[in-house]
């Protein structure tokens, strides 16, 4: 890729995770560590924004000397630092971006500010070497876009949701169902074991033409079905045949769309030649699939991330910190974190 190998360390903080990686330019994750604040969090049935900050402070030092540890590193072995410096919550954005920069100040050493989703949008070229360009669909709890991917920092916005992200949906479900948070792995494993067709639920848009998305019908659709059962709400086959129903509606919903993008114009005068899925949706083994065999049938390859590193994770921040400084993008002065960081603004 390069002559001289390059070490990044990358830092994670805009959610519920405190992670930190150590990743070289030729693809090899050295170190990966994080922290997850789930049971933090589960009692309140979703991130509580406060919590969250504090524990990010309380983990960040130790996060970092493990990675370093773990990789049989130390600082001086380090060329590059990368941090999330938004999109997210703003707190826990600021407490990664200040270590990072406390890091770089006092070393000398070039500093990256990520994109949150741009580490979610270039993992696929960590783990899978995907060339550009690509189309992606990134998934989360706060995120459900199209994106044409053209290379570091180009993005072009091909669809999104118009109200509820698709990870969203999924949690919101769950805690109908009292299944827990987070909601989408729950569901998930749920679904395999019930009947898909047991509900009907709606489609949003898909009798539309475009490539937007729109999930809060599908959530209150759930809300009123579950309001016309509530004896059965503890039933083990009830509860299945429900996640199966609500999760086939939102892969219908995405496969719609995503089918919609491919004939959109500027996808197909971009001629990707792979079709990505990205960001905590991206571990849903049933959108995995659907989108798998679509990509066959479009003649194209497929590619997601690992299921580990579908999550909020050091290492998309790390890799997406080499791509970017090997582009020049590096921080020249100070700059302010941000709660929102649309990547059609990079």
């Amino acid at each position: 890729m390069i002559d001289k190998k390059i070490l990044c360390l990358g830092i994670e903080s805009s959610c519920d995770e405190t992670a930190a990686a150590v990743v070289d330019s030729d693809r090899n994750i050295l170190s990966h560590i994080i922290y997850s604040q789930i049971p933090e969090h589960q009692k309140y049935g979703g991130v509580v924004p406060e919590l969250a900050a504090r524990a990010h402070i309380l983990a960040i030092d130790e996060v970092i000397n493990k990675t370093l540890i773990d990789a049989g590193k130390t600082i001086e072995d380090i060329d590059v630092i990368a941090a999330t410096a938004g999109p997210g919550l703003i707190g826990g954005v600021l407490v990664g971006w200040m270590a990072a920069t406390g890091i770089a100040q006092s070393t000398d050493k070039p500093l990256v500010a990520v994109n949150h989703l741009e580490g979610h949008a270039l993992v696929p070229r960590l783990t899978n070497d995907v060339p550009f360009p690509y189309l992606l669909i990134l998934a989360s709890g706060g995120h459900t876009m199209i994106l044409l991917a053209n290379g570091v920092g180009k993005y072009e916005l091909i669809g999104q949701t118009l109200d509820d992200s698709a990870g969203e949906a999924f949690d919101k479900v769950s805690k109908m169902l009292g299944l827990g948070y987070p909601g989408g792995p729950i569901i998930d494993k749920r679904a395999q074991s019930g009947n898909p067709k047991a509900f009907k639920f709606p489609r949003p848009l898909c009798d539309k033409p475009g490539c937007d998305f729109s999930f809060s019908g599908i959530k209150t659709s759930a809300r009123t079905m579950l309001a016309k059962y509530p004896t059965l709400h503890n039933d083990e086959c009830f509860i299945n045949n429900f996640c199966a129903s609500f999760q086939a509606s939102v892969v219908d919903c995405i496969i719609n769309r995503l089918n919609n993008a491919l004939d959109d114009d500027r996808v197909k005068d971009a001629a990707p030649k792979t079709l990505v899925v990205a960001g905590g949706v991206a571990k849903n083994t049933e959108i995995r699939a659907v989108m798998e065999k679509m990509a066959i049938e479009r003649k194209m390859q497929f590619a997601a991330p690992p299921l580990n590193l579908c999550t909020d994770n050091g290492a998309m921040i790390a890799w997406a910190g080499i791509e970017n400084y090997l582009v020049g993008k590096v921080v020249k002065e100070p700059i302010a974190p941000r709660p929102r960081w649309p990547l059609t603004e990079l």
